[in-house]
Protein backbone atom coordinates (compact mmCIF):
# COMPACT_ATOMS: atom_id res chain seq x y z
CA UNK A 1 0.00 0.00 0.00
CA UNK A 2 1.12 3.55 -0.91
CA UNK A 3 1.11 6.09 1.79
CA UNK A 4 1.18 9.81 1.23
CA UNK A 5 1.56 12.16 4.50
CA UNK A 6 1.67 15.59 4.66
CA UNK A 7 0.71 18.52 7.09
CA UNK A 8 -1.16 21.42 6.35
CA UNK A 9 1.46 24.03 6.98
CA UNK A 10 5.24 24.72 5.40
CA UNK A 11 6.33 25.76 8.52
CA UNK A 12 10.29 24.54 8.52
CA UNK A 13 9.28 23.22 12.16
CA UNK A 14 5.80 22.55 11.65
CA UNK A 15 4.69 20.08 14.41
CA UNK A 16 1.86 19.04 12.07
CA UNK A 17 4.38 17.57 10.13
CA UNK A 18 5.83 15.89 13.04
CA UNK A 19 2.35 13.91 13.36
CA UNK A 20 1.71 13.15 10.24
CA UNK A 21 5.47 11.18 9.70
CA UNK A 22 4.86 9.45 13.11
CA UNK A 23 0.94 8.60 11.76
CA UNK A 24 2.32 7.38 8.67
CA UNK A 25 5.05 5.39 10.26
CA UNK A 26 2.77 3.43 12.41
CA UNK A 27 1.48 1.82 8.61
CA UNK A 28 4.92 -0.45 8.90
CA UNK A 29 5.77 -2.49 5.97
CA UNK A 30 3.97 -0.14 3.75
CA UNK A 31 5.28 2.54 0.68
CA UNK A 32 5.35 5.90 3.22
CA UNK A 33 6.10 9.64 1.49
CA UNK A 34 6.07 12.13 3.53
CA UNK A 35 5.63 15.27 1.46
CA UNK A 36 7.06 19.11 2.45
CA UNK A 37 4.21 21.49 1.31
CA UNK A 38 7.41 23.91 1.10
CA UNK A 39 8.07 21.77 -2.58
CA UNK A 40 4.40 23.06 -3.75
CA UNK A 41 4.47 26.76 -3.32
CA UNK A 42 3.45 28.80 -6.08
CA UNK A 43 1.33 31.87 -6.40
CA UNK A 44 -1.93 32.22 -4.83
CA UNK A 45 -4.60 31.07 -6.74
CA UNK A 46 -6.81 33.60 -8.99
CA UNK A 47 -8.84 32.55 -11.57
CA UNK A 48 -7.07 35.60 -13.95
CA UNK A 49 -4.10 33.20 -13.49
CA UNK A 50 -4.99 30.27 -14.33
CA UNK A 51 -7.11 31.79 -17.27
CA UNK A 52 -3.34 33.10 -18.18
CA UNK A 53 -1.40 30.08 -17.67
CA UNK A 54 -3.37 27.10 -17.16
CA UNK A 55 -3.43 25.07 -14.01
CA UNK A 56 0.30 25.52 -12.62
CA UNK A 57 2.74 22.33 -13.02
CA UNK A 58 2.76 22.08 -9.09
CA UNK A 59 -0.68 21.82 -8.49
CA UNK A 60 -0.74 18.93 -10.86
CA UNK A 61 2.49 17.53 -9.67
CA UNK A 62 0.86 17.14 -5.93
CA UNK A 63 -2.72 15.98 -7.47
CA UNK A 64 -0.19 12.77 -9.19
CA UNK A 65 0.98 12.51 -5.83
CA UNK A 66 -2.60 11.51 -4.17
CA UNK A 67 -3.76 10.07 -7.06
CA UNK A 68 -0.84 7.41 -6.70
CA UNK A 69 -1.65 7.30 -3.31
CA UNK A 70 -3.62 4.56 -1.37
CA UNK A 71 -3.93 6.54 1.47
CA UNK A 72 -3.89 9.96 2.85
CA UNK A 73 -2.33 10.60 6.06
CA UNK A 74 -3.28 14.55 6.63
CA UNK A 75 -2.77 16.73 9.16
CA UNK A 76 -3.63 20.21 9.22
CA UNK A 77 -2.27 23.40 11.41
CA UNK A 78 -5.13 25.70 12.57
CA UNK A 79 -3.81 29.12 11.86
CA UNK A 80 -6.30 31.56 13.12
CA UNK A 81 -9.35 29.17 12.83
CA UNK A 82 -9.28 27.98 9.30
CA UNK A 83 -6.15 25.98 7.26
CA UNK A 84 -2.84 27.20 7.00
CA UNK A 85 -2.06 29.97 3.72
CA UNK A 86 0.30 27.14 2.09
CA UNK A 87 -2.17 24.68 2.23
CA UNK A 88 -5.36 26.51 0.97
CA UNK A 89 -3.40 27.94 -1.63
CA UNK A 90 -3.00 24.04 -2.87
CA UNK A 91 -5.88 23.19 -2.43
CA UNK A 92 -7.61 25.92 -4.40
CA UNK A 93 -5.15 25.05 -7.15
CA UNK A 94 -6.02 20.90 -7.17
CA UNK A 95 -9.60 22.00 -6.92
CA UNK A 96 -9.41 24.05 -10.76
CA UNK A 97 -8.42 20.66 -12.54
CA UNK A 98 -10.85 19.74 -14.41
CA UNK A 99 -13.16 16.72 -13.46
CA UNK A 100 -10.95 16.16 -10.48
CA UNK A 101 -12.34 16.11 -6.60
CA UNK A 102 -9.31 17.69 -4.37
CA UNK A 103 -8.46 14.43 -2.75
CA UNK A 104 -9.24 11.80 -5.61
CA UNK A 105 -11.60 10.20 -3.85
CA UNK A 106 -8.75 9.03 -2.12
CA UNK A 107 -9.30 7.56 1.88
CA UNK A 108 -8.07 9.92 4.39
CA UNK A 109 -6.75 9.67 8.08
CA UNK A 110 -6.85 13.20 9.19
CA UNK A 111 -5.16 14.46 12.10
CA UNK A 112 -4.51 17.95 13.90
CA UNK A 113 -2.83 18.86 16.37
CA UNK A 114 -0.94 22.03 18.16
CA UNK A 115 0.72 23.85 20.88
CA UNK A 116 -2.56 24.16 22.58
CA UNK A 117 -5.20 21.93 25.02
CA UNK A 118 -7.43 22.27 22.10
CA UNK A 119 -5.41 20.26 19.63
CA UNK A 120 -6.91 22.18 16.27
CA UNK A 121 -10.51 21.24 17.43
CA UNK A 122 -11.82 23.80 14.80
CA UNK A 123 -9.22 23.06 12.14
CA UNK A 124 -10.62 19.02 12.57
CA UNK A 125 -14.40 20.50 12.22
CA UNK A 126 -13.80 22.51 9.34
CA UNK A 127 -11.89 19.98 7.78
CA UNK A 128 -13.84 17.04 8.72
CA UNK A 129 -16.96 18.55 6.93
CA UNK A 130 -15.02 19.51 3.99
CA UNK A 131 -12.87 17.32 2.91
CA UNK A 132 -15.67 14.40 2.03
CA UNK A 133 -17.41 17.22 -0.19
CA UNK A 134 -13.85 17.45 -2.67
CA UNK A 135 -13.07 14.10 -2.81
CA UNK A 136 -11.61 12.70 0.83
CA UNK A 137 -12.99 9.57 2.24
CA UNK A 138 -12.11 10.71 5.91
CA UNK A 139 -12.10 7.21 7.80
CA UNK A 140 -10.50 8.45 11.26
CA UNK A 141 -9.83 11.24 12.96
CA UNK A 142 -7.48 12.35 16.12
CA UNK A 143 -6.29 15.47 17.64
CA UNK A 144 -2.96 15.55 19.43
CA UNK A 145 -3.61 18.53 22.40
CA UNK A 146 -0.70 20.20 23.70
CA UNK A 147 2.09 18.69 21.35
CA UNK A 148 4.70 20.10 23.18
CA UNK A 149 3.46 18.34 26.22
CA UNK A 150 2.64 15.12 24.28
CA UNK A 151 5.04 14.48 21.69
CA UNK A 152 9.12 13.94 21.97
CA UNK A 153 10.81 14.32 18.70
CA UNK A 154 12.56 10.68 18.23
CA UNK A 155 10.03 9.01 20.10
CA UNK A 156 6.33 10.19 19.08
CA UNK A 157 3.57 10.60 21.41
CA UNK A 158 4.50 10.15 25.14
CA UNK A 159 0.77 9.98 26.64
CA UNK A 160 0.40 6.85 26.69
CA UNK A 161 -3.75 7.29 26.80
CA UNK A 162 -3.28 9.69 23.22
CA UNK A 163 -0.46 6.92 21.84
CA UNK A 164 -3.16 4.22 22.51
CA UNK A 165 -5.71 5.96 21.15
CA UNK A 166 -3.46 6.84 17.81
CA UNK A 167 -3.03 3.08 17.51
CA UNK A 168 -6.63 2.51 17.77
CA UNK A 169 -7.53 5.08 14.74
CA UNK A 170 -4.27 3.23 12.66
CA UNK A 171 -5.61 -0.44 13.18
CA UNK A 172 -9.29 0.78 12.11
CA UNK A 173 -8.08 2.55 9.14
CA UNK A 174 -5.61 -0.49 8.37
CA UNK A 175 -9.43 -2.95 8.83
CA UNK A 176 -11.40 -0.61 6.59
CA UNK A 177 -8.71 -0.43 3.74
CA UNK A 178 -8.63 -4.61 3.74
CA UNK A 179 -12.56 -4.87 3.57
Amino acid sequence: MKILAFAGSNSAASINKKLAAYAASLFTGHDIEVLDLNDYEMPIYSPERQKEGGIHPLALAFAQKIDLADLLVVSLAEHNGAYAASFKNIYDWISRIKDRKSFGEKPVLLLTTSPGARGGATMMEIAKNNLPRNGGNVLETFMLPSFKDNFQDGVGIVNEALKAELEAKVAAVKGKLTQ
